[in-house]
């Protein structure tokens, strides 16, 4: 039984290019993403999967140097980059994250895999309402499960934002939402846009590079309420809903 942390990054950012390897710390943002999900107990393997494009060069080249295991794919093809890349490094169960979001919380992403093996389900989320703040979103789903959403999705945007074919038809899998019992969506922990990579080199620079959790980003907002107005008022999922503007048969995207 082998679960398998894939990390989709790339380069290209409408909003804010190149943000992965955007600096925190003096390191680039990706690698306190591989960090922090490494720290997860219930992941076997934690790999990044980048795009063949050429723009996406960095990503690759700073995994080769760091020894962190990368799979290239798909540029605009999302859901068989992850695919492939769950194949390639033979998964039997995966969670998906993304590269933007260098908050990730290994106690989160601990307790979705335990439901998925724990539990008769397929795909274990904060879903889309989710109560989690936004930057700790993981889904842990079956390799099966994977493969037969590659197999069947054809709209556009469930082949760049992979899962969303899933949430759509419960009757044919078993989800399972996860839900705090405090409502903390207003939160804005991922980084899109320049306001947000400022708010998280100030959690960073009050923290520190240590393993701070969910409760301890929670504490630090708490005594300094003024880093919430940083990036307070961006859309949550905005790029997902922009993609669903474009919807058509997704099996002519670039692979």
């Amino acid at each position: 039984m082998k679960t398998v942390a894939i990390i989709q990054s790339r380069m290209g950012s409408s909003r804010l290019p190149g943000k992965v390897m955007a600096d925190i710390l003096g390191m680039p943002m990706i690698s306190h993403v591989v960090k922090r999900v490494s720290r997860a107990r219930r992941i076997d393997l934690v790999t990044v999967a980048t795009s063949t494009h050429a723009s996406d060069d960095p990503v690759a080249e700073y995994c080769a140097g760091a020894g962190i295991p990368c799979f290239r794919g798909s540029e605009e093809d999302v859901l068989d980059r992850i695919y492939r890349a769950a194949d390639h490094f033979k998964a039997d169960a995966v969670v998906r994250l993304t590269s933007d979001c260098p908050l990730h919380d290994p106690d989160v992403i601990d307790e979705r895999v335990r439901i998925l093996l724990e539990e008769d389900v397929d795909f274990v989320t904060g879903g889309l309402e989710t109560t989690f703040p936004d930057g700790l979103d993981a889904a842990a789903f079956w390799m099966a499960v994977l493969e037969r959403t590659w197999r069947e999705a054809t709209l556009r945007s469930d082949r760049e934002h992979v899962t969303p074919y899933i949430f759509r038809n419960p009757e044919r899998f078993r989800l399972r939402i996860v839900r705090l019992d405090e409502d903390l969506s207003h939160l804005r922990w991922t980084i899109d846009e320049p306001r947000d990579l400022e708010f998280v080199r100030a959690v960073y620079a009050h923290l520190g590079d240590t393993d701070f959790r969910m409760a301890d980003i929670l504490d630090l907002l708490q005594r300094h309420p003024e880093l919430n107005r940083i990036n307070a008022g961006i859309s949550r999922n905005e790029g997902y809903f922009k993609s669903l503007e474009k919807d058509g048969p997704g099996r002519d995207v670039e692979t």
